[in-house]
């Protein structure tokens, strides 16, 4: 069992980390070169970036980290005496919250709004930019610092 809970850990911290990864790339430059160029050329390749990632290896990842590290708050609470126990379960509560609902009740609406052609104008799509970052940066601190509480927890 200590084995499967082991791999299980890594999978996550990896996981986590590929993740924030990822959110940290956006948050630090393509955001603002998206905001940078033509604003119907921005919309378009954010738009482009929306559909081609719903059907890349991001998505597994996304959805498989997202439910492993569900299933360690249990580990975490069995644990709860031990060290490991409190890491397990801030790690969980960090990337569920802070990267999963985060992303479904922020950015993927805004996605959804620049998809339906609610970012006509120049100011509605910097709005856009600026907010979606900011949730963004969010993501990527929440999934890097669960992958460290989850690489402590080992």
């Amino acid at each position: 069992m200590e084995m499967i809970e082991t791999a299980l850990i890594w999978f996550c911290a990896l996981g986590c980390a590929l993740i924030g990864g990822l959110y940290f790339a956006f948050s630090a430059f393509i955001m603002r070169a998206l905001g940078g160029i033509d604003r119907a050329a921005g919309i378009a390749a954010m738009n482009a970036i929306n559909t081609v990632i719903l059907r890349s290896a991001f998505m597994p990842l996304f959805l498989g980290t997202t439910l492993a590290s569900a299933a360690l708050v249990v580990y975490g609470f069995v644990q709860a005496g031990s060290p490991r126990g409190p890491l397990l379960i801030a790690g969980v509560l960090l990337y569920v919250i802070g990267m999963f609902v985060v992303t479904m009740a922020f950015n993927v609406p805004l996605n959804n709004a620049l998809l339906a052609g609610g970012e006509r104008d120049a100011a509605t799509w910097q709005r856009y930019v600026v907010s979606w970052t900011r949730w963004n940066h969010l993501r990527t601190v929440a999934s890097l610092a669960a992958s460290a509480l989850f690489i402590a927890a080992l």
